[in-house]
């Protein structure tokens, strides 16, 4: 009986580890496309008039945010954040390098 708790125990820990783990890869990729947004596509259209790159990284982005909030709240049950911490790490998901603090701070 104890060897299945302790394979249940491991497969917990694991199911949570893969989980930071694939949070953390769209946390990363949501900030590298905000900047990108930012820094070279927003250029491109109001400075050249190339609103081409907007649309692209755009959509990514648009994409990889709701990514980012959908696993906030999964992520957020499985860490058992309190509302404050969902609320914070969802506000940096609107600044530019936040879901690099989130990383850092509470993963």
């Amino acid at each position: 009986m104890q060897l299945f708790f302790l394979l249940y125990l491991c497969s917990k820990i694991l199911a949570v580890d893969v989980s930071v783990k694939t949070f953390k890869i769209i946390s990363t990729l949501e900030a590298l496309s905000f900047l990108i947004l930012l820094g070279i596509a927003m250029p491109l259209k109001y400075i050249w008039e190339m609103p081409q790159m907007v649309q692209i990284v755009g959509m990514a982005h648009g994409v990889l945010f709701l990514l980012y909030i959908a696993g906030a709240v999964y992520m957020s049950q499985k860490l058992h954040w309190n509302w404050k911490t969902l609320a914070i790490v969802v506000l940096c998901s609107v600044v530019p390098f936040g879901p690099f603090y989130v990383e850092r701070k509470y993963l």
